[in-house]
């Protein structure tokens, strides 16, 4: 092996691997479930009592590629999980099997809402997503502004609102959703 090559194959090797981390997303969706499945991501199991509790800052509208519209208002009594996110968003894309998991523990109770907001509104290529992946998650398009303090576009950001409508969880970046201290969490906001 030449000196030069055999001096500086770990570096090529690294910048290999940066390289692929960068460029390839499927590559990046991969090393991101692994770490989510160590636990270092697990999501927030605790009320949050820095948030803004004016009941207009959860008034948001959402609608369904069937025309099914949904308003936070309106949903008062039941908790409310929103996932802000997007199909070209490697940490939503890593997250969403935790969020699909989830989900699938609440799904047939009416008092648990589950909304995954698609923040570029083609709800057409979110369901394909969803379809591919075989996740049954209700996809949203974002009908109404979002404050700021909601969601400031990091993607993927994740909200929670209790049964009283006050936002008691906010979470930006990739988590884990699936625990049971966020099913245990989620089941004490009924009240």
């Amino acid at each position: 092996m030449h000196p030069f090559i055999k001096k500086n194959l770990f570096t090529g090797l690294w910048v290999l691997l940066i390289g692929v981390l960068l460029f390839y997303p499927p590559a990046k969706i991969f090393l991101l479930r692994i770490f989510i499945n160590t636990g270092i991501f697990n999501a927030g199991t605790k009320k949050e009592t820095n948030l803004s509790k004016d009941s207009a800052a959860v008034n948001l509208s959402f609608s369904n590629q069937n025309g099914l519209k949904i308003n936070t208002t309106d949903l008062r009594g039941k908790v409310i999980f929103i996932n802000f996110w997007a199909t070209w968003c490697p940490p939503c894309v890593a997250e969403m099997s935790t969020i699909n998991s989830l989900h699938n523990k609440f799904k047939d109770d009416p008092r648990f809402i589950f909304i995954l907001a698609d923040t570029d509104n083609n709800l057409a290529v979110s369901q394909s997503f969803m379809k591919k992946n075989n996740y049954d998650l209700p996809v949203y398009g974002i009908t109404s502004s979002i404050p700021e303090n909601i969601f400031s576009g990091t993607l993927p950001t994740t909200i929670i609102i209790d049964a009283k409508g006050d936002i008691v969880q906010k979470h930006e970046g990739i988590a884990n959703y699936d625990t049971e201290g966020m099913r245990t969490f989620l089941h004490s906001l009924l009240q």
